[in-house]
């Protein structure tokens, strides 16, 4: 992908991109991986993180539609990759999410190939106007699953509790909401990685433990609570014992 599309500057590292090489995707220019590789420097497992973060999206999913819920809305949903949410739950409506105009350039081609799946153009950080355009596309009467996937470490704190509470007092009870989120395990190293982030097209705002359970505010939280990406339910009951552990990852339902 080296060829950007119109209005797209290739020049400026795009943290979508930069998840797509980390998952070892394609979709990604030089600026992109040259950021990347920054961060691998300080953050060597980051690679391995990424691909616990996207493990965890498939147990996280699996579990919320065994529930009962029929509707998901990925926020911040990124790239087009292996496991998209619709593959994962094909007989649920999914609503894909992101203000990021490549990532809305392959949102649609994915539209192309797939049923019962809309890609939606908007920003997160604007949660009065994403729920006026999610208002055509979900059924807000029934329950809904929000996936915050790697997002909320995007947003500032005032805004971030808002974005959230926002959604949750929109959605009917039973619906559910999934995070995963970056915190701070190297305070030594971590002011490298954010001023990477500050120089793309989104700054980084890591978090503690605590303040990643302020978002589930409202809802229940679904055992195992709040741990770790491998630790959430894994499909193997013994976890490596190298298992990634710089983010927190949950799952609460609205009761």
């Amino acid at each position: 992908m080296e060829r950007a599309p119109e209005g797209v500057d290739p020049n400026i590292p795009n943290v979508a991109r930069m998840y797509d090489y980390f998952l070892d995707g394609k979709d990604n220019f030089a600026a992109d991986r040259a950021a990347a590789e920054q961060i691998l420097k300080t953050f060597p497992h980051t690679k391995e993180g990424a691909r616990a973060n996207r493990a965890f999206l498939r147990r996280a999913v699996r579990h919320v539609v065994s529930q009962g819920v029929t509707q998901i809305v990925d926020l911040g949903a990124g790239l087009p990759t292996q496991g998209n949410t619709h593959e994962i739950a094909p007989e649920a409506r999914v609503v894909y999410v992101d203000y990021d105009s490549v990532v809305c350039v392959h949102g649609r081609a994915l539209l192309a190939r797939a049923a019962n799946v809309d890609f939606l153009q908007a920003d997160v950080r604007e949660p009065d106007a994403l729920l006026d355009k999610l208002g055509s596309l979900v059924d807000f009467d029934r329950p809904v699953a929000f996936l915050a996937l790697a997002i909320l470490h995007f947003i500032p704190d005032d805004s971030a509790y808002d974005v959230v509470t926002k959604l949750r007092e929109a959605s009917a009870p039973g619906s559910h909401l999934v995070i995963s989120h970056a915190v701070d395990t190297t305070p030594d190293t971590t002011p490298q990685a954010l001023e990477i982030y500050r120089k793309a097209t989104a700054a980084l705002s890591i978090r503690t433990p605590e303040e990643i359970r302020r978002f589930f505010d409202g809802y229940e939280l679904t055992s195992p609570g709040l741990t770790y990406p491998a630790g959430w339910r894994p499909d193997d009951p013994e976890p490596p014992e190298n298992a990634i552990t710089f983010g927190c990852v949950g799952v609460g339902r609205k009761p």
